[in-house]
């Protein structure tokens, strides 16, 4: 069970990270939610203060991830559970090309957890758990999207971002079989949080925060190297995805404003 654990979380001041950290307090875990806003931070840690610690940082900062990692050695010593949840969304509107957006969108939903991973990697390696795989090894969990599965409109810089981060993550599971760190992505549709109540568009099964949460926590608890929600949109993107790119381009199409 996901229970008494030294876990950190990247944004984790809204949205799924904030209900995330919020529900593995809840279950007893000891929890470093960071993000940039210290103020939002502050208040999600005031909801279990024993249990929950702010740690303020900016992802796209490389030069913060070595004050993370001092933090968190000292507050924690090792981190059984990692989880890079930090993202942003920008949309290209009429295939105008913006290389600044999409170089924003990178630093965050990529750049930023590569940069994780490499300033918190001695924190996983040093879990007691990567020594003894009786009592659950340490893990790296990133949240990509069902955006991956197949090429949507207006996605170019989003999804690309999270094609990158769920490539990086699936390669270095590999490379880390033998260090006893398992590694988990996390394919999440629609979740209603602060990003997606800015888009202008149908958004089916979408699912409040707090059932993400649930649906992670539980995916974990079962070592799910890919956890995936909600079913129905999981597995309709799966057959668009695996139709004749002729049938798949008419389908997606549709959902094009140009």
């Amino acid at each position: 069970m996901l229970t008494e654990k030294r876990v950190l979380i990247t944004g984790a001041s809204s949205g799924i990270g904030r209900a995330l950290a919020v529900e593995l307090a809840r279950r007893g875990n000891r929890v470093l939610i960071c993000g940039r806003d210290r103020e939002a931070l502050v208040e999600v840690a005031a909801t279990a203060p024993d249990r929950l610690l702010p740690l303020p940082w900016d992802l796209r900062d490389r030069a913060q991830g070595e004050h993370a990692l001092q933090v968190a050695c000292e507050r924690f010593g090792w981190l059984d559970l990692l989880v890079l949840n930090a993202g942003t969304c920008e949309y290209i509107n009429r295939a105008e090309i913006d290389v600044e957006l999409v170089e924003r969108v990178f630093d965050t939903n990529f750049h930023g957890a590569v940069s994780a991973v490499q300033a918190l990697m001695p924190l996983l390696r040093a879990a007691p758990s990567s020594h003894d795989a009786r009592v659950g090894r340490p893990r790296i969990v990133g949240v990509s999207s069902m955006s991956t599965y197949l090429p949507l409109p207006r996605a170019e810089a989003y999804g690309a971002s999270k094609v990158a981060l769920r490539y990086f993550l699936e390669s270095l599971r590999i490379d880390l079989l033998a260090s006893g760190i398992d590694v988990s992505v996390v394919s999440p549709g629609f979740v209603k949080t602060p990003l997606t109540d800015r888009n202008d568009f149908a958004m089916p099964f979408i699912i409040d925060a707090d059932e993400a949460a649930r649906r992670i926590v539980a995916g974990l608890e079962r070592g799910d190297l890919h956890i995936a929600f909600p079913r129905r949109l999981h597995w309709a993107l799966k057959l668009m995805a695996a139709l004749p790119l002729t049938l798949q381009l008419a389908l997606t199409r549709r959902m094009s404003r140009s």
